[in-house]
C-alpha cells in the first residue's frame, strides 16, 4: 500500500514534468528523458525510506538500472503509440500504469533482494 501511494505521488511528479516540459514545445521523447532523469533520485529516497525502510545509497546503481529498463519500456511505447497518431500526453498517460507496475517489480527486487509475489525470508 505505501508504494502504491509514494508510486501515485512519484507518478504524478513525473507526468506534470512531462507534461509542463510538453506544453512548453519539447520534444516527447526529450520531455520524457527529462522526466525520468529528475525523478530517479527522487523516486529513489522516497521508495528506500517510505517504503522499503532501505538506507544508504548502495543499491543507487540497481535502482538507476531497474530506472532504466522502465525508461526503454516507456520510450518504445511512447514511440509506438505516437506513430499510431495518440497525442503525447494522452500517449504518456495511457503508458503510466503499466509503467508502474513494471516499477513495482523491479524496485521491490532492488530494494528488498526478491520480487514483490516472493515470501520474505
Amino acid at each position: 500500500m505505501r508504494f502504491a501511494m509514494v508510486g501515485v505521488l512519484n507518478t504524478a511528479f513525473g507526468y506534470a514534468l512531462f507534461t509542463i516540459l510538453s506544453l512548453s514545445g519539447l520534444l516527447p521523447q526529450v520531455a520524457l528523458v527529462i522526466s525520468f532523469s529528475g525523478g530517479v533520485l527522487w523516486n529513489f529516497m522516497t521508495h528506500a525510506r517510505l517504503v522499503f525502510d532501505t538506507r544508504g545509497l548502495g543499491r543507487l546503481p540497481f535502482y538507476i538500472l531497474s530506472y532504466l529498463v522502465v525508461y526503454a519500456f516507456n520510450a518504445l511505447s511512447l514511440e509506438g503509440l505516437l506513430s499510431m497518431g495518440v497525442q503525447p500526453i494522452t500517449a504518456q498517460g495511457i503508458i503510466v500504469l503499466p509503467a508502474a507496475v513494471l516499477a513495482f517489480i523491479l524496485i521491490s527486487r532492488v530494494l528488498t533482494d526478491r520480487f514483490p509475489w516472493q515470501q520474505e525470508v
